[in-house]
Order: structure tokens, then C-alpha cells, then sequence
């Protein structure tokens, strides 16, 4: 019989995929972005699996979560930030072009 945390697990495993997927295959910034945002969510959900016990998740897990959630947009938007910016200066979000440009 499978529990419930062991699903969470399998559906965090196959979210770090898709994010790992989603970085390695993509050159653009946003879509890099979005895959650490589905990281971070896999990572979160992780968490919540491992500190559930009898239908319940221990405080100190969903602690760890929110806090991560809030660290996580911050990131995020910070990062977005630097994404417009580089865009305005550069005119491109490729990856792969903008490390060829010399400062």
C-alpha cells in the first residue's frame, strides 16, 4: 500500500525533472527562472512529505516552507529585475548570447 507521503515524494522527484529539464534545455533567462521557481516548489514539497506523520505535518516543516516561499519570491523577483535590466541594455535574453558579450 502506498502512503501519501511516498506520493508527494514521487511528485517531488518527477517537479526536479521538470525544472532540471526545464534549465538545461532552455537559453532563455525567464524560462531559467521558472525552472529554479519549480525547484524550489519540489524542494518545498519535500519537505512538507517528510515532516507528515499520521495526516499531519510537524510545525517545524511548514516553518522551514514559509520561510522558503518568502526567500523564494524575493529571489525571484530580484532576479527578474536583473532579466529587464539585462534586457533593456542587451536586447536579448538568450543565454548563450549574452555570454559571448565582453563587459
Amino acid at each position: 500500500m502506498v502512503e501519501v507521503w511516498q506520493t508527494y515524494m514521487a511528485c517531488s522527484f518527477i517537479l526536479t525533472a521538470v525544472g532540471l529539464y526545464t534549465i538545461i534545455s532552455m537559453r532563455n533567462m525567464i524560462r531559467t527562472i521558472i525552472g529554479i521557481e519549480i525547484i524550489t516548489i519540489a524542494v518545498n514539497l519535500n519537505f512538507l512529505a517528510l515532516g507528515s506523520r499520521n495526516g499531519f505535518v510537524d510545525s517545524l516543516a511548514q516553518s522551514i516552507v514559509f520561510i522558503s516561499t518568502v526567500i523564494g519570491a524575493a529571489v525571484a523577483a530580484i532576479a527578474l529585475s536583473l532579466i529587464i535590466n539585462v534586457y533593456r541594455h542587451y536586447g536579448t535574453l538568450d543565454l548563450k548570447k549574452l555570454r559571448r558579450l565582453r563587459w
